[in-house]
């Protein structure tokens, strides 16, 4: 088994699989550690927790807008990626909120950029998360978002944007296919201005990748502080200082278990959307 899993895992050292060995920590599916000189055997697995890596301190807080028996809605900061992926394991909502309110079951309906702020929905119990994410994935939900970008005076709006999305494995940009067939449309309104910069009104009627900063860049009007569009710039994971201008600011849905309407609003506020102009909800809306 020792050789088995030295050549398994070239990432980790001998050395720390032995470790791992030393402890009793490769198990099979009934809990019970395998010694290292365990003979291999075929379609069997090993069960594990992996290392996790050190990882920078998000600091800012989860907001919580709404709790009840099956869901919680939280206000999801800038930075702080929605499930643990890659290189975000412990900084990530999911895993804090498990923790936070011992609810090891918690998963997300949908998902937010690390880089978006904003409402997030997350389902307590296993039972109940498939109802509520087939809401999401069959368009049941109503989302808003605001944005700050640059301000054009010649553009027209509200407009409707539509185009086709497409993102390669690998890579860190999405990018539209000119002539393609249409997967991906966002109704764009300007909320307000200061003649520089404006705050703007995205509803999403469909939910690709990146979707609303490729939309604004491809007019013209890269959201404020966004490190991929128009062009990817690389970003300290430690630096927190330039959070992307995008919050996700409301949710709507009939409730799959009850069909209760629900509404949410987020009690965030965007650093560069001036709490005087119109858009803007100071503390959490109601919830039906």
């Amino acid at each position: 088994m020792r050789e088995f899993l030295v050549d398994r895992l070239p990432k980790m050292s001998p050395a720390r699989i032995d470790e791992l060995f030393a402890d009793g920590v490769w198990c099979d599916e009934q809990g019970r550690p395998y010694p290292a000189d365990e003979p291999y055997a075929p379609h069997r697995f090993v069960w594990f927790h992996r290392d996790l890596p050190d990882e920078v301190e998000v600091p800012f807080e989860i907001g919580v807008v709404h709790e009840d028996e099956r869901i919680l809605v939280v206000d999801k900061p800038h930075f702080l990626a929605s499930i643990p992926r890659g290189q975000h394991i412990q900084q990530s909502v999911v895993v804090k909120l498990r923790r936070r309110f011992d609810l090891p079951e918690l998963g997300p309906a949908h998902r937010l950029d690390r880089a978006t702020a904003g409402l997030l929905l997350l389902v307590k119990e296993r039972r109940f998360r498939g109802a509520y994410q087939q809401v999401f994935a069959h368009r049941g939900v109503g989302k808003r978002y605001l944005a700050v970008a640059a301000h054009r005076p010649d553009l027209e709006l509200p407009l409707d944007v539509v185009s086709h999305i497409a993102k390669d494995v690998g890579t860190v940009q999405a990018y539209e296919v000119a002539g393609a067939a249409p997967n991906a449309h966002t109704t764009i309104e300007r909320v307000c201005d200061d003649g520089r910069l404006a705050g703007y009104g995205l509803t999403p009627h469909t939910g690709r990748t990146h979707q609303l900063r490729l939309h604004l860049s491809g007019l013209g009007l890269p959201i404020v502080n966004d490190p991929l569009y128009p062009r990817a710039r690389e970003i300290d994971l430690g630096d927190f200082r330039h959070p992307l201008q995008l919050l996700s600011s409301e949710l709507w849905f009939d409730d799959p278990v009850d069909d209760t309407p629900r509404h949410f609003h987020s009690a965030l506020q965007l650093d560069h959307w001036p709490a005087d102009w119109p858009g803007h909800r100071p503390g959490h809306g109601p919830a039906a």
